[in-house]
């Protein structure tokens, strides 16, 4: 693919004994490294995929890498998103990464746009760049990148991981399928939980983004077979891979024969979400805050606490008396609750305990509420001497 920004500007010497391990290959050569000189990658997110993502675009000489972010960096980052140290932590992401990526190749131009991608400017920052890569964690911004790229023409260089699982594609409505032709509708919003609801082995996004790079690369290089029309699969427990082929749907509302999909929509809304994954929705639910929690417990006031975490999260931290009834066992020990009695659920920070209230409501449970914040909140405003994780 062509550059669509300066067309092969010129080395310098430094810069060639930099990339010389590069000039040696036969695919790549001199002019192929003038070419990566002027070529541009989008980055969205930089947590864990976008780290090691990044970090290689950087050390291999893209010309231009654009960064999009909205967060600052945690302690609970540290341990897969390695583009940030202990002394970033409360920093705003894009700060700390572009430091780090410009002491990395001090001969790169590191642009951050700073909050998240919206369907206002998804198209015009899409635009401005060669190739697009995914590293986000939710649907909303996965199904607008998506779309902004096919609206665009821009490869998009997608990757997702949870747990102990990678997926990893190239969607080029160019000359192949995209996005929606394998997932045409995102699932029921708190159906799939998030990483922080489920966890993932720090090491797992450094392996995917590791190979999202590559498919970058090889994309502005024109080198290689790029994974048009195939999805890689990683288990990194059984250390395998399985390639399933995806095929263009004709039917595809964005890339299809008749597209109605012709402008960026409200993801969010579409979606069911109102953002960050991390936040419940609980407009509409009879929730309790963990202060008024605290407060009924030391009038003398019987709260049952349901907590429908697994038992290895209450083994990290749980509130006093909770009752441990994990979401994936609840339809099965429904006839150990009473139907006419009230219960407050309890998560981690909320989500899953909008699960199970659906869950109750729908078997007969009347008498439900949601503890606003979970044992997270607890911990933090009521409890400070339970570890947050």
């Amino acid at each position: 693919m062509a550059p669509t920004g300066p067309q092969h500007p010129e080395l310098s010497r430094e810069e060639i004994l930099r990339y010389s391990r590069h000039l040696l290959l036969p695919e790549v050569t001199l002019e192929g490294q003038r070419r990566l000189k002027g070529s541009s990658v989008l980055v969205v997110g930089a947590g864990g995929l976008g780290s090691p993502l990044a970090l290689y675009l950087a050390a291999a000489g893209v010309g231009r890498i654009g960064l999009v972010d909205f967060d600052r960096v945690d302690l609970t980052n540290l341990q897969r998103q390695i583009l940030y140290s202990s002394d970033d932590v409360g920093r705003p992401k894009l700060e700390a990464a572009r430091e780090r990526l410009a002491a990395l190749n001090p001969d790169i131009e590191i642009v951050a746009h700073e909050g998240r991608l919206t369907s206002d400017d998804a198209l015009e920052l899409v635009g401005r760049y060669d190739v697009v890569a995914d590293g986000t964690d939710n649907f909303p911004t996965r199904y607008l990148v998506n779309d902004a790229c096919v609206l665009t023409g821009r490869p998009n260089v997608y990757a997702s991981i949870f747990r102990f699982d990678g997926q990893l594609s190239v969607f080029d409505a160019a000359r192949g399928p995209c996005y929606r032709c394998l997932f045409p509708e995102p699932p029921p919003p708190g159906l799939v939980p998030s990483c922080a609801d489920g966890g993932v082995l720090g090491v797992l996004p450094g392996v995917v983004g590791t190979l999202q790079a590559l498919e970058a690369l090889k994309l502005l290089l024109g080198i290689g077979s790029p994974l048009v029309g195939r999805l890689l699969l990683f288990d990194a427990l059984g250390l395998s891979w399985r390639e399933l082929a995806v095929e263009k749907d004709p039917g595809c509302p964005v890339c299809g024969e008749t597209p109605t999909i012709r402008a960026p929509i409200d993801y969010e809304a579409f979606c069911g979400l109102r953002g960050a994954e991390e936040t419940p929705d609980l407009a509409g639910l009879p929730t309790l805050s963990v202060e008024e929690l605290a407060r009924r417990r030391a009038a003398g006031e019987v709260v049952e606490l349901l907590d429908i975490r697994e038992p290895h999260e209450a083994a990290i931290a749980s509130i006093p008396g909770a009752r441990l009834m994990p979401l994936g066992e609840l339809p099965a020990r429904l006839h150990e609750l009473d139907s006419a009695r009230s219960y407050t659920l309890s998560c981690h920070k909320g989500t899953r305990s909008v699960q199970a209230y659906h869950l109750l409501r729908s078997a007969g449970f009347a008498k439900l509420r949601v503890l606003d914040g979970g044992v997270d909140a607890w911990a933090e405003r009521i409890d400070p001497s339970l570890p947050r994780y």
